[in-house]
């Protein structure tokens, strides 16, 4: 049996290629900063292709495979020899990741002669003698009896002993047929990647019209431990299932490739399985301890877009009952309410952009009076698919204000009924009119009907309706209505 090791140099010469797709698990804009210098907490991973040419022998060998990410996953190696994969056949595999330190090597050198430098006031003292133990700093056997140093400058040691090394390895026993120049290809996961999603927004000022452009830019983190020269980048949109043990190797499903955009420099969506793939259309350095920024698709323009107010009481909730009707009379009965800015826009190819957008933070800016941009609002976006509607809430408006009383309160228990009357009132202290969209939720029961109303509502699901009015500038505009549950 021979052993040999390979692949010391991540060159990036074309002998050796990467490939990484980064899953992530971060919700958007929720890494904080001091994430990024520690592993162990980046929410995310990704799956590591390395191929690159090797040199084996006939027979039975070993193979020390270095360079491999600190944080990889060593459950997750498949070794694949490109160019005999019926004839070479790993028998054993291990994983080294023993790694030289100052306290290792001291460990390894009791017994074994050494020299430390010590420092005394100004002046250096050197000591050589026989390690007797390194805890609690130095016991050294020298020709003048034995030396205990708590403190010292420098240790110098001969040698790196057998067994420490300075790169995680990876170390297989082979059979291998065909003896020569093989190509070889070894995928692992690794932690310690992750990638994000961030958008941004510049609204035009047409008020009557307007349009927005749209830029979108992913983030990639490497605190894997490795260096990744000149890989083909992919990224996954979606929820990954990760079983406890076995890992799913998703990125070898099949993928049906659509081009978001003819420049090479920018990146192609796919399907794969139930999530989006996206494809960098170039190779890109991703380099240990590092974040990189890539564009995810050329910036979008002339985009139609629709800005929103949207009145809503403050204590109410979507629902506020489990399980029964909630026939409390004081509840929500009094509130003052916010009225909320919204841009919202259409994720459709026929006006624009219809592309799947991964989930991630979306800023908008619009140009002031002096035509400097200026920030008006950002929001978070999960994933959306093309041909859905995006919203984004931007704040609170800060001219027009209203609140919601109750009016009139009947419980039928006996038939199961409740009757309720509201009255809204929503002010605009603004120059120009507005339109507002006063939103109601009914959460009482599941089942209810709007009996009385002094403007027209529009359902929008199950518990939600709205009233769209207009209100003249400086004025007041008042709402009633009555709903009726049953249960």
């Amino acid at each position: 049996m021979s052993s040999y090791d390979q692949a010391q140099s991540r060159s990036g010469t074309p002998t050796t290629e990467f490939a990484l797709t980064i899953y992530s698990s971060a919700e958007p804009g929720g890494i904080a900063p001091e994430q990024l210098t520690d592993a162990s907490t980046i929410p995310g991973y990704a799956l590591v292709s390395d191929t690159r040419d090797i040199e084996l022998s006939t027979g039975r060998a070993e193979l020390r495979f270095s360079d491999v990410a600190q944080q990889m996953d060593p459950t997750t190696v498949a070794f694949t020899s490109l160019t005999d994969p019926t004839g070479t056949r790993v028998l054993e595999q291990n994983y080294q990741f023993d790694l030289v330190s100052q306290q290792k090597l001291l460990q390894r050198y009791i017994g074994e002669q050494i020299r430390v430098t010590q420092a005394i006031g100004n002046e250096r003292v050197n000591h050589s003698g026989t390690l007797l133990s390194a805890t609690d700093g130095l016991l050294l056997q020298t020709s003048d009896g034995v030396l205990a140093l708590n403190s010292y400058q420098n240790v110098a040691f001969a040698s790196v002993p057998g067994g420490l090394i300075t790169k995680p390895t990876l170390v297989w026993l082979l059979d291998t047929q065909k003896g020569g120049t093989h190509r070889a290809r070894v995928a692992y996961q690794t932690r310690g990647m992750t990638w994000w999603s961030d958008y941004n927004i510049v609204l035009a000022s047409d008020e009557a019209n307007p349009t927005l452009q749209l830029s979108a830019w992913v983030s990639l983190v490497n605190q894997s431990g490795a260096s990744y020269p000149q890989s083909k980048i992919k990224l996954v949109a979606g929820t990954v299932n990760r079983a406890p043990v076995a890992q799913p190797q998703a990125a070898y499903m099949k993928s049906e490739v659509r081009a978001m955009s003819v420049q090479e420099d920018s990146f192609q969506e796919a399907s794969l399985f139930e999530y989006h793939l996206y494809t960098l259309g170039r190779r890109s350095d991703l380099p240990d301890n590092s974040t990189k920024q890539l564009e995810l698709f050329p910036t979008k323009v002339g985009i139609p877009a629709r800005r929103e107010l949207i009145f809503t009481a403050e204590n109410v909730n979507r629902t506020m009952f489990y399980g029964g009707a909630n026939v409390d009379q004081g509840l929500a009965n009094q509130s003052k309410g916010k009225v909320s800015a919204y841009l919202s826009f259409d994720n459709k190819a026929a006006l624009g952009l219809g592309v799947p957008l991964p989930k991630g933070r979306i800023r908008v800016s619009q140009a002031g009076p002096d035509g400097a941009l200026e920030f008006i609002g950002e929001d978070l976006i999960e994933h959306t698919p093309k041909n859905e509607r995006i919203q984004v809430k931007l704040g609170d408006a800060f001219d027009v204000v209203g609140d919601r009383n109750q009016t009139a309160f009947e419980l039928d228990s006996t038939g199961k009924m409740l009757s309720e009357s509201f009255e809204i009132s929503v002010r605009n202290r603004k120059a120009t009119a507005v339109k507002v969209n006063v939103r109601e939720y009914l959460y009482r029961w599941s089942g209810w009907e709007i009996t009385q109303a002094s403007a027209k509502h529009v359902k929008q699901d199950a518990q939600t309706i709205d009233f769209p009015i207009e209100i003249a500038a400086d004025s007041e505009q008042k709402i009633s209505y009555t709903v009726r549950y049953k249960w």
